[in-house]
């Protein structure tokens, strides 16, 4: 599945860059501060989530829409298609071409703007996700990553959030080096790798005179069941995958805990070996001989490789993303209760 990711990235940003850049270029202004989505967008992705996501499978697809100012309107949407490794003539390429090109044939806005994929429990930060939208912001300085949560949505709150990677994190991505020293120096945290934008979710004026007799329709019953609350599974589940990401950060320091054991280890080798070679100068010098020339030391104690600090970063991020997860979990169940005794003693 990561792999489809990346490949994915890669080939949507490539046949939509130009058109992208040149809107932001015309607008003067290539920050994105709001998204807005129409509601058939929304409709789509959780209709493609619910045809083809099963258990933990992600579900992903291309974003079509327009840049207008400071504001990514995002109009229409497609989905990759499932497909198994036995599949090797499908080219994922030419599919999104085709795509395009039959909506642009019908008048609907065929324009890159990013990617969408659905998350489970949480779980989307990722080194695929991170390469993949930086091969989407790199060639669509606009495009974001509309990360959808079945499991939050089936309790009774549309989850729905878009992201973007920081100027600091695409400019450590474009020199591709992500060693401890690279990522101190752009002073990049967990906390800085991505950032959120607000998202508004528009629908015209007769979908919302709809909605609005829909709602007055309900009956009462219907309306309680938003406040039955969540199942148990739910918050093991998370609890689980949080300590799994916290084995994961454990292993990590331990990798760079036996970094720094090596280098400390190859200091003290690189001490003796100048004291041995300054006595034995000194003692040629005392015999009338030349003392020995000087060797580059680095070549002769070559220092450790430094373990990556990138994969560390994401499961620092997505542990913080779990432990949201469960905050929200509980204030809701929380929120619940209230709502649900207060109804109570209404009827009371």
């Amino acid at each position: 599945m990561a792999s489809r990711k990346e490949g994915s990235g890669t080939a949507g940003s490539g046949f939509g860059a130009s058109k992208g850049k040149g809107k932001a270029a015309a607008t003067g202004d290539s920050a994105v501060k709001q998204v807005q989505i129409d509601g058939l967008v929304v409709l789509k992705i959780i209709k493609h989530y619910q045809e083809e996501g099963q258990g933990n499978e992600v579900v992903q697809g291309v974003l079509l829409g327009l840049v207008v100012d400071d504001r990514l309107e995002i109009t229409n949407c497609f989905p990759f298609p499932q497909h198994t490794e036995d599949d090797a003539d499908f080219d994922e390429v030419q599919y999104q071409m085709e795509m395009m090109r039959s909506l642009r044939h019908v008048n609907i806005d065929h324009l890159h703007v990013g990617w969408y994929q659905s998350t489970y429990y949480g779980s989307f930060v990722t080194r695929a996700l991170l390469d993949s939208q930086f091969s989407y912001q790199h060639a669509i300085e606009e495009s974001v990553v509309l990360i959808y949560d079945p499991i939050k949505t089936a309790q009774g709150s549309l989850s729905l959030k878009a992201y973007r990677l920081t100027p600091k994190l695409m400019e450590v991505c474009k020199e591709k080096d992500f060693s401890p020293e690279a990522l101190k120096k752009a002073n990049i945290a967990y906390e800085n790798m991505f950032e959120e934008v607000p998202i508004v979710i528009k629908n015209s004026y007769l979908i919302n005179v709809m909605l609005w007799e829909l709602e007055k329709k309900s009956a009462v019953a219907d309306r309680h069941e938003l406040l039955s609350l969540a199942s148990s599974n739910h918050l093991g589940k998370s609890l689980q995958l949080l300590m799994d990401r916290v084995d994961e950060m454990s292993q990590d320091i331990v990798k760079y805990n036996t970094y720094l054991r090596n280098v400390s280890k190859q200091q003290q080798q690189k001490h003796q070996y100048q004291q041995r070679r300054q006595q034995e100068n000194i003692q040629r010098q005392s015999r009338g001989e030349p003392p020995l020339p000087e060797e580059d030391i680095n070549k002769l104690f070559k220092p450790p490789q430094p373990p990556a600090r990138m994969e560390s970063l994401l499961i620092a991020g997505q542990i913080n993303t779990y432990c949201q997860n469960i905050k929200e979990f509980n204030a809701q169940n929380l929120g619940k209760l209230f709502m649900a005794q207060a109804l109570q003693d209404n009827n009371n």
